[in-house]
């Protein structure tokens, strides 16, 4: 896919494109997204950014970083205005909105196990593009459900790219001072460097983790350990491996589930495992996740049991491990 040159709107642009903000679609940590039509009729999301961090950091890492792609599974970015300290985001609009609320129990439509399987594929696929596919290597850092947006079609499409690093392929190093990604998503390294060296890895411990909540691993361990620690996420896996012993495909309890849809649960759990091992290295890249995804079930072994063993820290007792860490890009 080619990439579109990218409009520059004025704020009074902006104000006319979301009629003076009047209708909210989405909030997050950056800014709160509205819904806005172009001068041609088609629907978009204005994510205007709160004050920015330094000299528009977050702004600039989503412009730069957002530019740079093309693809089915990536967000498309069609414009953007930095007007002084006004600055904001024109995105295409994806009427369906996040993964988050199908999987939160948010939304009345109960999404099968086909199409559960068709959004982690969408999302391996995107993050393969960023990490393989781009001239200049993506970082996303942030892979959550709230970021993964979906389409009439309930295609995924990643988006929000508020903490990306862009990383030369040929660069084997990039400054990272600051602990980046949301808790429960964030790879175990992006909290002690005992673990390894911060890198693309670190999306795919997300990806994991993403994908181990879409079929309710987390609902499970939420409802098991309710009053549990904000990172206990790390240490849930244990209950998914004595599942997959007893011949269960681990995530899921339903009835009445087809050998089919049986068999994609057992591949999204298998796969799932793989990605949130605690060493980077013991992880597959997302190249390889996709080759795992699109292969045949028999061919997937169980992964080893991850063993974490970092004491349960909040993300801001746990910045002060994350000084001089460094993003490894090869």
């Amino acid at each position: 896919m080619a990439l579109i040159p990218l409009e520059h709107y004025t704020y009074a642009q902006v104000k006319r494109i979301t009629k003076s903000f009047a209708e909210v679609v989405g909030t997050g940590g950056f800014g709160i997204v509205y819904r806005g039509t172009l001068g041609d009729g088609r629907m978009v999301a204005v994510k205007v950014l709160k004050d920015s961090k330094g000299n528009g950091e977050d702004f600039i890492n989503e412009v730069a970083s957002m530019s740079r792609t093309s693809h089915h599974n990536i967000v498309s970015l069609l414009g953007f205005c930095s007007e002084s300290s006004k600055r904001a985001i024109i995105y295409e609009f994806l009427e369906i909105g996040s993964l988050e609320k199908f999987i939160s129990g948010k939304s009345s439509v109960n999404i099968d196990w086909t199409t559960l399987y068709k959004i982690s594929l969408g999302v391996a696929r995107g993050l393969e593009y960023l990490h393989h596919g781009c001239k200049t290597r993506i970082v996303h850092f942030d892979i959550k459900p709230q970021n993964v947006l979906l389409d009439d079609n309930f295609c995924a499409k990643v988006s929000d790219f508020g903490l990306a690093k862009l990383c030369e392929k040929k660069e084997s190093i990039l400054s990272l001072l600051d602990t980046r990604g949301t808790v429960g998503y964030i790879a175990p390294e992006m909290i002690s460097r005992l673990y390894g060296n911060v890198s693309h890895k670190s999306d795919v411990y997300s990806y994991g983790m993403l994908v181990l909540e879409m079929i309710g691993a987390r609902n499970k361990e939420k409802a098991n350990q309710a009053s549990a620690s904000n990172t206990s996420s790390m240490y849930f896996p244990d209950w998914i491996y004595r599942d997959l012993e007893l011949g269960k495909s681990g995530g899921h309890s339903e009835d009445g589930i087809n050998i089919e849809e049986d068999e994609l649960a057992k591949k999204m759990t298998l796969v799932g495992l793989w990605c949130i091992q605690p060493s980077p290295p013991d992880r597959p890249p997302m190249n390889r996740v996709v080759e795992m995804m699109e292969g045949n079930l028999d061919a997937l072994e169980v992964p080893p049991r991850p063993v974490f063993q970092i004491p349960t820290l909040s993300v801001q007792e746990s910045s002060i491990f994350s000084e001089d860490v460094s993003v490894y890009t090869e």
